[in-house]
């Protein structure tokens, strides 16, 4: 790991965990030098990628001041909050599975709308394969298909950005993720049921199955 790395880690966690409040002025950059025992170059490079995710404002003349990142951060955001201190936090994880849920309900609305014939087809056919996946790792990459799908048929260019910030999150930790396709065999069904719904134009029905789907992977994760 470069040091800045570290150094951006450690402030980053503390912004997050309250060390330092929304407002507050942040040590200089050569305090915070000395303090972590590390030159002013990497201080700088982690101030820029703070800057960077809105959770401090530098302004010239002025100190570093720690932005309120609630009303200032994005999507961006979220793979820190859900991997802080090296663990997962339970609070963020609850919160991304329930906007997910709802996310993924309201493209299928969209997507039984504006789905093309090779979208609803594609649906149908990952569903099924979910159904004859051989182990949960297989079943897993299916299951980010079969969204990712939904989503395109969708045609929201908005709902298409969340799901890319929600694809970083989730590939870079797909292991804690693995309980969304726990006994995928009687999660099939439910993915069969959404795509029907999606491919019979169907928009509340395949907001309704697609809702059932995820809460139900919700319940596994939590």
């Amino acid at each position: 790991m470069l040091v800045s790395d570290d150094v951006f880690r450690r402030l980053t966690e503390d912004i997050l965990g309250g060390v330092y409040e929304p407002g507050e002025k942040l040590p200089t950059q050569r305090a915070l030098a000395k303090d972590l025992g590390v030159n002013m170059a990497s201080v700088r490079e982690a101030v820029k990628r703070l800057e960077q995710l809105r959770l401090v404002e530098v302004r010239h003349g002025d100190a570093m001041r720690v932005a309120d990142w609630r009303t200032s951060g994005g999507l961006d955001m979220l793979a820190h909050l859900l991997f802080r201190a090296g663990g997962l936090d339970a609070h963020t994880l609850k919160d991304l599975m329930e906007a997910r849920a709802l996310m993924l309900s309201e493209a299928a609305r969209l997507a039984a709308v504006h789905r093309t014939d090779d979208q609803a087809e594609g649906l149908t056919q990952t569903a099924e394969r979910i159904a004859q996946a051989q182990d949960a790792q297989a079943a897993q990459a299916l299951d980010w298909a079969f969204y990712a799908t939904v989503v395109e048929a969708a045609g929201n260019l908005v709902l298409t950005l969340v799901m890319n910030s929600i694809r970083h999150v989730y590939f870079q930790r797909a292991d804690l993720f693995a309980k969304v396709v726990d006994d995928h065999q009687q999660l099939a069904p439910l993915y069969a049921n959404a795509a029907r719904a999606i491919a019979q134009n169907d928009s509340d029905e395949a907001a309704t199955a697609t809702k059932r789907l995820a809460q139900a992977q919700t319940e596994r994760v939590l």
